[in-house]
């Protein structure tokens, strides 16, 4: 992630949370494969994706592909099949039907913003989430490379 992205969220005073579902033993290298660098926190028995609502299973969509998400549902699954059996702990990172989502909240109990992923295509785009919180477009071209899921 650039410096200039960086500056635009510590401007605009948001902490980015980023909660997996699979051992911390991936906390390292998804931060090394991503270059994410905020804060990360593990939840192996899913207890948050539950009460939050988060649903397991793909929900077959029509709706427009997130620009952050550059393969098909098929070779999306191959792929992070490849990765998991070859990566550096085999581990299938978790529940591979349990979907994510992308949460404003705070202060407080105050939730500002939700969006529950049907499917592993389902992610919303980043700059339209960081622009709800005062964050200008950012152009991620410049950043690490995309990365196939």
């Amino acid at each position: 992630m650039t410096t200039t992205y960086q500056n635009h969220v510590q401007e605009a005073d948001v902490t980015l949370i980023v909660i997996g579902q699979s051992s911390y033993h991936h906390i390292e290298p998804f931060c090394r494969l991503t270059g994410y660098s905020h804060e990360i926190y593990v939840d192996p028995e899913r207890e948050i994706y539950k009460r939050l609502g988060m649903k397991r299973g793909e929900e077959i969509s029509l709706s427009e592909q997130s620009p952050h998400v550059k393969s098909n549902l098929l070779s999306g699954s191959l792929r992070s099949l490849w990765r998991a059996v070859t990566g550096p702990l085999f581990d299938f990172q978790g529940d591979p039907a349990q979907q994510g989502g992308t949460l404003i909240l705070g202060p407080g109990n105050n939730i500002h913003f939700i969006h529950r992923d049907r499917n592993r295509l389902d992610h919303k785009p980043i700059n339209s989430v960081l622009q709800l919180v005062g964050v200008p477009h950012v152009n991620f071209t410049s950043g690490p490379s995309i990365i196939h899921v």
